[in-house]
């Protein structure tokens, strides 16, 4: 259900299967938007039917246009810094960017600058507008891959829900320090802070629920590590990273949690995310390439991205 950009509104053509729907209820239960916002665009009229003034509360008529107000200009908080950016997918709404390492995802204060966020701020404002752009989610500082944003409050929300919901899919690579021994294994461990270390997470009873679920694709005994895909059912701080030292198999070059230091950071990589489009309802597949120079990760052809 592709969008039509006209200036601050977003175009789409009225589908057979919203003719139930009224204005209200599109908003409020199919799309699950923010109560705020939405409340807000019904007190300012701001959404048009056919170019005119909607009714909320008349149902829908397939092949009749609506336009919603996505796109108005918001003063950012973030400072746009100019910055290569590795875009694995953008339209309108929403980009996926493969992040490298020794970079943050967000700023940490309002005057930091050198993040992933404040790069795609910038590539935003040279298309002329300014944008509220925000993390849906975030990869440690010497994480990298397929990083997720969106590009209007709206579809920022709903994404927030996606996320929450498991209803983006995120898998991860690593090399692990030794011989997995199975094939296919699942890590259900909470985690909690340590009250040793101010940054460092551990296995706890007392902590929250994390589940990681692991596959083992190749072992190297020449460098006694083992290649693996991680899927995540929850978002934990370090949650692989915990799993694995847990388990005594410790992400490759991270040294917080039991890896030994033969790479300059922990050798995991977010590769692929999918998800379905809040907004067309389009699925999208993204994979993040390897982008570490000098190389990390193995190359094992075009059978891994399944």
């Amino acid at each position: 259900m592709p969008t039509n950009k006209k200036g601050r509104y977003a175009e789409i053509i009225i589908p057979e299967n919203w003719k139930s729907f009224t204005i209200d209820t599109l908003l409020r239960d199919y799309w699950k938007g923010p109560k705020k916002l939405v409340h807000q665009w019904r007190m300012d009229r701001a959404i048009l039917l056919n170019g005119k003034t909607a009714s909320w509360s008349i149902p829908l008529t397939p092949g009749d246009s609506i336009s919603l107000p996505f796109f108005e200009n918001r003063k950012s908080t973030i400072i746009p810094t100019f910055h290569d950016l590795d875009v694995l997918y953008e339209d309108d709404h929403l980009m996926i960017v493969n992040k490298p390492s020794s970079i943050d995802t967000h700023p940490s204060s309002p005057e930091d600058s050198s993040t992933l966020l404040n790069f795609v701020a910038f590539h935003v404002s040279m298309q002329g507008e300014d944008r509220e752009v925000k993390h849906i989610h975030r990869l440690d500082r010497d994480t990298t891959g397929a990083v997720l944003f969106a590009k209007h409050p709206f579809v920022g929300a709903i994404l927030d829900r996606m996320l929450e919901e498991r209803q983006i899919k995120r898998t991860y690579l690593a090399l692990v320090h030794g011989d997995l021994k199975k094939n296919q294994l699942k890590i259900d461990a909470a985690i909690g802070r340590d009250r040793h270390h101010p940054t460092r997470r551990r296995v706890s009873p007392t902590g929250q629920k994390a589940v990681t679920h692991i596959e083992k694709i190749k072992y190297f005994p020449d460098k006694k590590l083992t290649f693996i895909k991680c899927n995540l059912e929850t978002g934990r701080t370090h949650q692989i990273r915990v799993h694995l030292s847990h388990i005594g198999h410790p992400l490759a070059g991270d040294t917080l949690y039991g890896g030994k230091n033969i790479f300059p950071r922990q050798a995991l990589h977010a590769y692929k995310m999918e998800l379905t489009h809040p907004i067309t309802e389009e699925c999208i597949t993204v994979y993040a390439p390897f982008i570490d120079q000098p190389p990390i990760f193995p190359e094992l052809g075009e059978n891994l991205f399944i």
